[in-house]
């Protein structure tokens, strides 16, 4: 007979086909004044651990939805990321899942690239591909598909070095983690590992999001990647293994 999941532990992390997704703005969560001050008073406390932290603005997932197969609907607020401290604040029942958006990318030999986060960030020494939160579009501007692809080239080129267009860019898959939080995966062309090493290496030291690179064939070598991973991470790998194009 399976065994029963224990309910303190988080739901394991989904890796889903998706063929569209679809944005609504919602109003931010209403929190309540006790929460506001213990969410302050943990931000407070992780920004004394980690300087480097910085409470901008960033997008996070108010909902989902899957009216059809491989269609996402997505609500969405605008919040600063100190909102994710009550996520430390056992006492409050307001919703923390973030959004983001990652890109696979493949070697031209049909391995994938991750990366192992910085001790700066608010990650530090996971391993995950490259990516990051959704920041929140100007006032008056729809955040769509393309806006989230324009966030992934962009998270590509920081913490890689690798330069790419929209356009090429294909939306692949979506995550379904922890607190529900929602991340949209893009697949990039593949390139020789030689050149996604040159890539990063040209990178600034000081302005690296991730500090070492990694490519993995199958979930049988995340065991090699020392320390925490994405919880996404091992679904993930998984699903590129099955359906990678063929090279």
């Amino acid at each position: 007979m399976p065994e029963t999941p224990s309910p303190l532990l988080p739901p394991p992390a989904e890796v889903l086909g998706v063929r569209r997704v679809r944005l609504a703005e919602v109003p931010a969560p209403r929190l309540t004044a006790e929460e506001r001050r213990a969410r302050d008073r943990v931000w407070a406390d992780m920004v004394l651990a980690n300087p480097a932290l910085f409470d901008g603005p960033v997008v996070a997932c108010a909902g989902t939805s899957w009216p059809r197969p491989g269609e996402l609907h997505v609500s969405w607020s605008r919040v600063t990321y100190r909102h994710y401290a009550l996520r430390r604040v056992t006492t409050s029942t307001a919703p923390t899942a973030s959004l983001s958006v990652s890109v696979l990318q493949p070697t031209d030999d049909g391995r994938v690239l991750i990366g192992r986060m910085a001790p700066t960030t608010a990650a530090p020494g996971r391993w995950q591909p490259p990516g990051g939160a959704v920041e929140p579009p100007p006032d008056g501007e729809r955040l769509d598909l393309a806006a989230l692809r324009r966030n992934a080239v962009r998270e590509l080129a920081e913490e890689t070095g690798v330069s790419a267009v929209p356009t090429e860019l294909t939306l692949w898959a979506a995550t379904r983690g922890r607190y529900g939080s929602v991340g949209v995966l893009f697949l990039a062309p593949p390139r020789p590992e030689t050149e996604l090493r040159e890539r990063f290496a040209a990178l600034a030291p000081p302005e690296r999001e991730l500090v070492e690179l990694a490519f993995v064939r199958s979930p049988a070598g995340l065991p090699d990647l020392p320390g925490p991973h994405a919880d996404y991470l091992a679904p993930l790998v998984r699903r590129f293994a099955r359906l990678r194009p063929p090279g």
